[in-house]
């Protein structure tokens, strides 16, 4: 590799730590994935999507990784050279976010797109591996199906890289577990600075500060387009009433229209009900946890619909615990939620209600499976979820969240759980 050479110790996390995902991790999906693979009955796979590239290759750099499939051409079982990274830049970087030496997979420049087709069948690649159709924008999935013609049509692998995904390692957890630790100091940093008078903006510049601090990059990935999120939502008061663009029960004015979403100028009024709904991401990975504020105390009536969101949380909780369906987990709710008398104030305000009471996290904030109608499934083993029954009306709105991940146990709360009041006073 031409070029000034790289200094692995410009790469290094806080306090000199090695922050790369561990080669066992890289090596363990790969394998996984072309087990997958096989049993989908695809060739393989060309990885392009960023976040998918750092799951699989270790970083997310601009190029794309093949995978062929156990036991299809170009797998090392049927002769071929096995895995394979092609990178336009940066390669150095790419090789040792890969694990350098150690890497599970060959890393080299990205050939001419012409002769992708021949570079694979060089690798003894027989068939066209698929195209992740479901992430990448069609014109550029159709510019590589094209070039990949002469070893036929290429298929789909999205739904095979989601699923594989919503099971996180043991490594994973301890990546969420680290990051719910630093989100404790983010709620911490809000009961500091907070009050009458302050913004919600100023609420959510504390948190920011903690979490950019302990390696935030700034970005929540999310998996449904406009692939956009404000990971701070703190709405008080009537901006807590106010529906915004994106599918959650709280939306918030936002500080301007092309932002329309989460903390905006409005300040602080006393007994007013402030839902502080934070992420934060460690090496990638999310949590995500809402809480109440209020500057002096909570009046009655608001002080109910948390307790009855509380109550709609557990039954959540227990359902999935069981190892039962997600979809029987929402009916449960929402008929707990319908008897409580918040059927047309559940996730928002009719006709702007989302319907789920829980989400998938792990790289993205919108992974499945999700508790909502449809998903006629468990939560998996090591999956790991966002449980965040609300209710909203127009003078405000009120819930919880906690970020859960299940085991062979059931569920245990990777975030505060219990150990974070529902209701913090300034």
């Amino acid at each position: 590799m031409e070029g000034p050479p790289l200094d692995p110790e410009d790469l290094l996390g806080p306090e000199g730590e090695d922050w790369r995902v561990p080669v066992n991790e890289l090596a363990a999906r790969q394998n996984e994935l072309a087990r997958r693979l096989r049993d989908a009955g695809l060739p393989g796979l060309l990885v392009q999507h960023p976040i998918d590239l750092y799951y699989y290759a270790g970083g997310r750099q601009n190029g794309a990784l093949f995978i062929p499939a156990a036991g299809a051409g170009g797998s090392v079982e049927a002769g071929g050279n096995g895995p394979v990274g092609y990178v336009r830049r940066s390669l150095r970087r790419a090789v040792h976010e890969a694990g350098g030496d150690d890497a599970p997979h060959e890393i080299t420049a990205f050939p001419s797109l012409r002769h992708l087709s021949d570079v694979l069948h060089e690798r003894g690649v027989t068939e066209a591996p698929a195209l992740q159709r479901g992430e990448v924008p069609a014109s550029f999935a159709d510019r590589f199906a094209k070039a990949l013609s002469a070893l036929g049509p290429s298929g789909d692998g999205t739904a095979v890289v989601h699923a594989q995904r919503e099971s996180k390692s043991a490594w994973e957890i301890a990546c969420m577990e680290e990051a719910a630790g630093v989100q404790i100091r983010m709620f911490e940093a809000v009961e500091a600075v907070g009050g009458e008078g302050v913004s919600e903006l100023d609420l959510v510049a504390a948190a920011e500060a903690v979490s950019r601090s302990e390696g935030f990059a700034g970005q929540v990935e999310m998996r449904r387009y406009p692939l956009q999120c404000d990971r701070a939502v703190v709405v008080s008061g009537r901006s807590g009433g106010v529906s915004s663009f994106f599918d959650s029960a709280v939306g918030g004015v936002g500080p301007h229209p092309l932002s329309g979403m989460g903390a905006g100028f409005a300040k602080i009024k006393p007994h007013d009900p402030v839902l502080v709904d934070l992420v934060h991401l460690h090496r990638g990975y999310v949590v995500d946890m809402t809480r109440m504020f209020v500057a002096g105390s909570m009046p009655k009536v608001w002080e109910e619909r948390l307790e009855d969101m509380v109550a709609v949380k557990e039954v959540v909780v227990d359902v999935l615990d069981r190892g039962e369906d997600c979809s029987r987990a929402w009916e449960e709710g929402l008929a707990l939620a319908t008897e409580l008398g918040h059927a047309d104030h559940l996730m928002g305000m009719a006709p702007d209600q989302s319907r789920f009471l829980g989400h998938s996290v792990g790289l993205q904030l919108d992974e499945a499976p999700v508790v909502a109608k449809g998903f006629d499934r468990p939560m998996p083993l090591g999956g790991t979820m966002a449980i965040e029954p609300k209710v909203v009306h127009q003078e405000g709105c009120i819930g919880s969240e906690d970020t859960w991940t299940r085991d062979e146990d059931g569920l245990r709360p990777l975030t505060a759980g219990g150990a974070w009041p529902w209701v913090t006073t300034w």
